[in-house]
């Protein structure tokens, strides 16, 4: 199967900064850069938004999901507060991160640090059908911890 094609244009003032790119070879997400001008510190309990100076163009049927990076939740508590975050095929602004400090100490974000990830992922549209009743199954509505520890 042919991979789809993903065009990336770079903001104005941010051709210093790497196009996103896996950082191994089977790697499902690539490290998207933060494009701040000048450093900015992120406050425990504090929500920032940080531009990665990036404009993509999906194809149609795809979509960019935007998630944290491992490393920077395990060692900061840095998160993305809508994990994960989508980019529309159609949308040709700039990604932007709602980035928020869950952490105990202020996080400092530079210009050019790796900051989170992109999954290129395809998106079905399914025919919606309204019905009176849904087919049964063993679990039914149990959720939430049904199952036990």
């Amino acid at each position: 199967m042919k991979a789809p094609k993903v065009y990336l244009k770079r903001a104005e003032g941010c051709v210093d900064l790497p196009l996103p790119k896996y950082m191994t070879d089977q790697a499902a997400g690539m490290d998207l850069y933060a494009a701040v001008i000048q450093p900015i510190e992120l406050k425990p309990g504090g929500i920032s938004l940080i531009p990665t100076g990036l404009h993509i163009a999906l194809p149609e049927g795809y979509e960019a999901q935007i998630r944290p990076r491992s490393g920077l939740a395990l060692k900061h508590g840095i998160s993305l507060v809508n994990t994960p975050g989508t980019i529309d095929a159609d949308y040709r602004g700039e990604i932007g991160l709602i980035m928020i400090n869950f952490g105990p100490e202020p996080f400092v974000i530079n210009r050019g640090e790796r900051v989170a990830q992109m999954v290129i992922n395809k998106v079905e549209h399914p025919e919606l059908i309204e019905v009176e009743e849904l087919t049964e199954t063993q679990r039914n509505s149990g959720g939430f911890g049904h199952t036990g520890k």
